[in-house]
């Protein structure tokens, strides 16, 4: 019975982070959106990425998705249990993503188990995770591999951050994913290795990218892929 119910739970939460993922989906397109949609045109992303990667803005109110689920009679407890939400004794509960462009984080069935946001202003953090719930681990998944692992490329780039891959799939690289806010683990080479032998490490050439790249390239190998590092000038 137990494990029915947690199945039952994973798929709520699915249920609902699509919801939300077509809400931010929305705004970005509205008048609120302007200027998280300004930033990622100033990125030189087409409509068509946009789109593809299915991005969106959480509007400035930090109710506003709440209030959006709570009218789709979404529980409180499910929207504990989602990560979309913060909780303190002051505020209640309130929206975790606000003010932000949204990235929705796929598995490799497409479907959208966590978000990451761009703040749009100076706020901190600069970029926000969803936290770990059922449904996502961040030390499990990677940022765009459910399009790139049908690529058909013989090896994968692994990058630092979403507007990366992002960039890089644009470009024609479809084969390019990148770890979600956290260095590379073992978990992720082995989720690597089910789909290539061999890893192109694409990360900025700067003290802080080489040092990520040195410490990624003994754990691929441990899991059997064969690494080379990309050097940026």
């Amino acid at each position: 019975r137990e494990e029915r119910q947690e199945k039952n739970l994973k798929s709520q939460i699915l249920n609902v982070n699509k919801m939300a993922a077509r809400y931010f989906y929305y705004q970005l397109r509205t008048e609120n959106g302007r200027q998280a949609m300004e930033y990622l045109k100033n990125r030189r992303l087409q409509d068509e990425t946009i789109k593809s990667f299915g991005l969106g803005y959480s509007n400035k109110y930090s109710n506003d998705l709440y209030l959006y689920l709570k009218k789709q009679g979404i529980s409180d407890e499910l929207l504990r249990e989602s990560g979309l939400m913060n909780v303190d004794e002051k505020r209640g509960m309130y929206d975790k993503f606000w003010n932000r462009v949204i990235f929705p984080i796929m598995d490799v069935n497409n479907r959208v188990i966590g978000f990451g946001g761009r703040v749009m202003g100076d706020g901190k953090p600069k970029y926000l995770n969803s936290p770990e719930t059922k449904i996502f681990d961040k030390s499990r998944n990677l940022y765009g591999l459910n399009a790139a692992r049908t690529a058909r490329q013989k090896n994968l780039l692994v990058c630092e951050g979403y507007m990366d891959v992002i960039s890089m799939h644009q470009a024609g690289f479809k084969n390019a994913v990148a770890s979600l806010g956290t260095a590379l683990t073992t978990q992720h080479a082995g989720l690597l290795k089910r789909y290539t032998n061999e890893v192109v490490l694409t990360y900025d050439s700067d003290e802080a990218g080489t040092k990520a790249a040195l410490r990624a390239i003994p754990i691929l190998k441990a899991a059997g892929i064969s690494a080379r590092v990309l050097h940026m000038d």
